[in-house]
């Protein structure tokens, strides 16, 4: 489910929805699809009434009377209008173990698990973000994982303690080979500390996938509770987390699948580069995965991409590579320098900044130092964004574009470098993009651009796919193609910093 749709049958002919334009020059089209006339122009800030959906569109209320708008741009919310209470929109859950967070970010702190199944009363939608009612308070899901379920289904609102609290004391053994310990229970907790693989701790409290432990005398901390393997009653079976609607890219050719969670157990298939494999859980470090013969396999989870809500595993060091780095995000043009427009009106400076935004949170929740050059629709001269570079003596300064030319059947995802010194970052950022996109691949290049050649830190420019090919700008626009492309320049960062 693309963030922010809305089922018709939820709010079709409901007159006290509205909703709240969050983009400038929003246009408005005739019917619901970039191929409909475009019959008007609206802007940020600006509330309709809404009248019916259609998937990923939104038909409202506008001066140019009712028109269609991608739903991407507008925010939800309930209005009463002559006393009369708004119907309830009410969302179901489509994964397991969805984060609950205290704001619309991946840095807002996680404050409770859903289930696939569960229902949440949708109060607002914005940027890929679903503001829903928890345990009496505001919170956000992501909208990926919201699907629309109408207005009449019975809602439990679970509370922190039902959901992700276990008053069952136990003890964990460290699978990583370095665990950072934290002063609370969420990324955004501050580095107190660190344990080794090995090491067996007493579990204090649990709460959202996190355990407080005593890692040494005295002095406690949060880490991460999949990273540690707790005993069970029945044997010595190593915990599993149960996964579903994930995925996993291979990243190399030649990649072995073997028959246990352990580099020593016997390999049952090689996959190459590109192959992708439903995931079936999570156990310590390891992908177990679906096989085409219909029995599962363990492949290690720091040579895949993972697409989903399983969680993200790193090579044991790759993360604390970015740890204090200083990292420069450049999204490409802004203000009145629109960059390129794709053949369906996608503006280049309004995408690149959402791809900046996504990669700076991931960035920053490795730990890194992270810059955008601009976080608004603001025009910023080359020589600012280079000196942004200079100033903060960026370890790295990524520029981020999206391509255009006059033929439409040319595709695919191209890297820049200008001097010596940037070309082992352009390739193995290159690299890591490429391994987790469909796109084409241009290859890193020789690029005589000001934001390379100015720059005297280490600077690469990234063409992330081009807007003038009807397709590729479908593609290159949507959520999950967002969150790979992030994924691959992180985890591109992480291999040329370790």
């Amino acid at each position: 489910m693309e963030s922010g749709e809305i089922n018709s049958t939820s709010v079709s002919q409901s007159k006290n929805n509205h909703a709240t334009i969050i983009a400038d020059g929003l246009r408005v089209r005739k019917g619901p699809g970039t191929n409909y006339q475009v019959i008007g122009t609206i802007n940020k800030g600006k509330n309709f009434q809404v009248l019916a959906t259609d998937g990923d569109w939104i038909q409202l209320d506008t001066p140019n009377g009712a028109g269609w708008v991608s739903s991407e741009f507008v925010q939800f919310k309930s209005n009463s209008v002559n006393s009369t209470p708004s119907k309830t929109i009410i969302g179901k859950i489509t994964s397991n173990s969805l984060n609950i967070r205290s704001e619309p970010s991946l840095n807002g702190s996680i404050i409770g698990k859903l289930n696939a199944g569960d229902k949440v009363k949708i109060l607002s939608q914005k940027n890929g973000w679903t503001e829903i009612s928890y345990s009496g308070n505001h919170a956000w899901v992501s909208s990926q994982y919201v699907e629309v379920d109408g207005g009449n289904a019975e809602i439990k609102e679970q509370t922190p303690q039902e959901s992700s609290k276990s008053s069952k004391p136990g003890t964990g053994t460290v699978t990583a080979t370095t665990l950072t310990v934290r002063s609370k229970g969420s990324l955004n907790g501050k580095a107190i500390g660190s344990v080794s693989m090995g090491q067996t701790f007493t579990i204090l409290e649990e709460a959202n996938n996190w355990v407080k432990i005593e890692f040494k005398k005295g002095s406690y901390g949060w880490v991460a509770n999949w990273y540690l393997e707790k005993p069970d009653h029945k044997g010595t079976e190593p915990s599993k987390q149960t996964v579903q609607e994930s995925t996993i890219t291979i990243l190399h050719n030649g990649s072995n699948i073997r028959k246990s969670a352990d580099p020593s157990s016997a390999i049952v298939e090689r996959a190459d580069q590109g192959a992708t494999y439903d995931v079936i859980s999570i156990q310590n470090d390891w992908y177990e995965v679906r096989l085409a013969n219909g029995k599962s396999g363990f492949i290690a989870g720091w040579i895949v991409s993972v697409n989903g809500p399983a969680p993200v595993v790193q090579k044991p060091g790759s993360t604390t590579s970015l740890k204090n780095k200083k990292i420069v995000i450049d999204p490409g043009h802004g203000g009145r320098d629109n960059g390129t427009t794709g053949v369906s009106g996608t503006i280049e400076k309004t995408v690149t900044l959402k791809t900046a935004k996504l990669l700076y949170d991931k960035l920053k929740a490795a730990g890194a130092n992270v810059i955008l050059t601009r976080n608004t629709d603001t025009f910023i001269p080359l020589s600012s964004r280079v000196y942004t570079a200079q100033y903060h003596n960026a370890d790295a300064f990524i520029s981020i574009h999206y391509d255009s030319i006059a033929d439409r059947s040319v595709r695919g995802m191209t890297t820049y470098y200008y001097h010596s010194y940037q070309k082992g970052l352009a390739a193995d950022v290159h690299s890591s993009v490429a391994s987790n996109s469909s796109l084409k691949n241009r290859d890193y290049r020789f690029g005589d651009y000001y934001v390379l050649r100015e720059n005297k830190r280490n600077a690469i420019l990234l063409e992330l796919g081009y807007l003038s090919n009807p397709t590729e700008e479908m593609i290159v626009t949507s959520g999950q193609y967002q969150e790979m492309v992030t994924t691959g320049i992180y985890q591109g960062l992480a291999k040329h910093f370790n």
